[in-house]
């Protein structure tokens, strides 16, 4: 189960926009073979579509380098003796190369997009898997814009990077060496002149590469800065319309988006400046082949056929340069969002099964903090300090306090989303920490004050918790949480789909709907988070006859505020400051004259 109790723990405090949304290194290795290795490891499982995309690349690279090869053959021996027999076989020789050359291509890029596919749904597989089992610590401290970025944006760069870039920069690198053997043998002095260029590409890669090392982690880092804010901003679009701040937002993620903008260009620009370098060089290189290879005809030193093919091996050897350019701006991208994806896979769970866990079996719901000591971090306040409670099997217990009191932190212990620093919290006798996280929390409903919904249909919502349940025991749970009359009213009944966020059904629907997939689970032990904070009063009443059909047998924490629901619980504790300072039943508290007297005089008060 996934649903937050409470409020944000108050250990998160504001922060920069890089450190909020991403907070990534602006420097570092051009090339990470830990990335690459790591990444590697998703191409395993298909072996076979990798070494036919491998084998088609050599084909492609043997075509290559083959047809420019053919034009010197067809003029230097059938054009120059007018060869017309000859003439034509060499022709249809080109032609099957050029169809063998299309075929080749096309086979590899299929198969290469193929693979990456597959690769980019097990990579995110992977990241979500991962990022479900980290524990309620992590998701307190990172913005969720953030995380989708590094799933959505990240991970294709990654993906781009190992499917394609390993199969480009073999085809390249084998077509490069081609070439330079095979005009180092045609001839040794028009090779050398056309090689004059390199030590100015040298010059331009070097410069391009550390320039662009620092680029390409700054576009990371305000990408996840501009989805981090944008999914802030609509999760609290509300509170920015309540409070006509909406004029503020649009300033703010203006210049987050302008910021990501000016670091997209910035990168890019680098490539703009590059690759026209890198067609300077060529067209430098073809000026002088054409200039001294002219020459050499002139002077029967090299023939017609020669001059043709230098031409075309030398507009041939930087295409795969300016090819191998591209892949290094996909290797630069990929490397910075590779060290933010593999920081993420390697982050652990603070919270993990110790290696003799053992399977809760089914329990009576005797629950018991014993001296619980916890603070969120370390170095932060304490926010309970020696707490002892206890609530036995059918018992409903209330926890009662002013704001930041603790009462939600209790909730969140007893499923084990947070460890205790010290102290115990047991089930049934069992410290929780011995026993594996999934048997504990089957066994523990939880409704909290904001219910979770899924974009699904009605019936689907209140399955959560139990897949499994027939439409009658669907049917049975709504009825017992006064929701079926609702539901039928509904055009499409139990079958009405939830927008997202369930905006199109009200706050004390989702409530109740909420009741209800915590009535069909079943579980032993229910923890609820006040159900009628804000309801009106009518809607209370009716979320109130639920609950207590909800109750009924099991054992029960509730977080009360408004203490006119719980008057009825067998059991309350008032924390205050992270303390248990006061404990009984209503009428014992109420004689008591404390803490709580004055919170129910006040409520009271209130309300009368």
């Amino acid at each position: 189960m996934s649903f937050s109790i409470g409020s944000t723990p108050p250990h998160i405090g504001p922060r920069s926009a890089i450190e909020r949304y991403g907070g990534e290194k602006r420097s570092g290795t051009i090339f990470n073979i830990n990335i690459v290795w790591r990444g590697l490891a998703f191409l395993r499982p298909y072996p076979w579509q990798m070494s036919g995309a491998f084998l088609f690349m050599l084909v492609e690279s043997g075509f290559t380098l083959l047809i420019p090869y053919l034009f010197k053959v067809t003029i230097d021996n059938y054009i120059a003796r007018g060869d017309a027999a000859g003439l034509n076989s060499i022709a249809l020789w080109a032609a099957l190369s050029f169809v063998g050359l299309f075929a080749a291509s096309a086979g590899q890029r299929y198969l290469i997009t193929w693979v990456g596919q597959r690769v980019l749904a097990n990579l995110r597989q992977s990241l979500f898997n991962h990022i479900q089992r980290l524990s309620m610590a992590y998701h307190d401290r990172h913005i969720v814009g953030v995380t989708v970025s590094r799933v959505i944006n990240d991970v294709a760069e990654i993906n781009e990077l190992i499917s394609e870039g390993v199969i480009t920069l073999a085809g390249d690198l084998i077509v490069l060496v081609g070439i330079v053997v095979i005009i180092f043998s045609m001839d040794t002095r028009l090779a050398l002149l056309t090689f004059l260029v390199l030590p100015l590409m040298a010059l331009v890669t070097w410069w391009f590469s550390r320039e662009a090392r620092v680029a390409f982690r700054e576009t990371r880092s305000r990408v996840a800065a501009m989805v981090g804010d944008l999914a802030e901003d609509i999760a609290g679009m509300r509170v920015i319309q309540a409070f006509v701040r909406e004029s503020a937002a649009q300033q703010r993620f203006n210049r987050i988006n302008e910021a990501s903008r000016d670091a997209y260009v910035s990168a890019i620009s680098l490539s703009f400046i590059f690759l026209p370098s890198v067609e300077f060089l060529g067209m430098l290189a073809t000026a002088i082949v054409l200039w001294f290879g002219g020459l050499a005809v002139t002077r029967g030193e090299v023939t017609y056929g020669v001059l043709v093919a230098f031409l075309s091996y030398v507009t041939r050897f930087f295409q795969p340069i300016q090819e191998l350019s591209r892949l290094f701006n996909t290797m630069q991208s990929a490397m910075a969002g590779g060290e933010q994806v593999l920081k993420l896979l390697d982050t652990q769970p603070e919270v993990l099964d110790l290696p003799d866990a053992i399977e809760l079996p089914p329990v009576a719901g005797v629950i018991e903090l014993m001296g619980v000591c916890f603070r969120y971090q370390e170095g932060s306040p304490w926010v309970l300090q020696d707490v002892e409670l206890k609530a036995v099997p059918g018992q409903t217990i209330a926890l009662v306090g002013p704001t930041g009191a603790g009462k939600s932190t209790v909730a969140r212990l007893i499923p084990r989303f947070y460890d205790v620093v010290d102290g115990e919290v047991r089930i049934d006798g069992v410290d929780i920490r011995s026993v594996t996280q999934g048997s504990l929390r089957r066994q523990i409903g939880l409704v909290p004050q904001d219910p979770f919904l899924l974009s699904a249909t009605i019936a689907e919502n209140i399955r959560f918790g139990r897949p499994d349940a027939s439409d009658e025991e669907v049917v049975a749970a709504a009825r017992l949480a006064y929701l079926d009359d609702f539901i039928t009213t509904l055009p499409e009944g139990y079958q009405t789909r939830v927008l997202e966020g369930g905006v199109n059904i009200s706050l004390g629907q989702r409530q109740l709907l909420s009741i209800a997939r915590a009535i069909l689970a079943d579980p032993r032990i229910l923890i609820m988070d006040e159900a009628t904070a804000n309801v009106d009063t009518l809607t209370e009443a009716l979320i109130q006859e639920a609950t207590a059909n909800l109750l009924k047998g099991r054992t029960a924490v509730v977080i009360a505020h408004r203490l006119s629901t719980i008057q009825h619980a067998d059991w309350i504790y008032i924390l205050d400051g992270g303390r248990v300072t006061e404990q009984g039943t209503h009428p014992s508290l109420l004689n008591l004259d404390g803490l709580y007297a004055r919170l129910y005089e006040q409520q009271f008060t209130e309300r009368s």
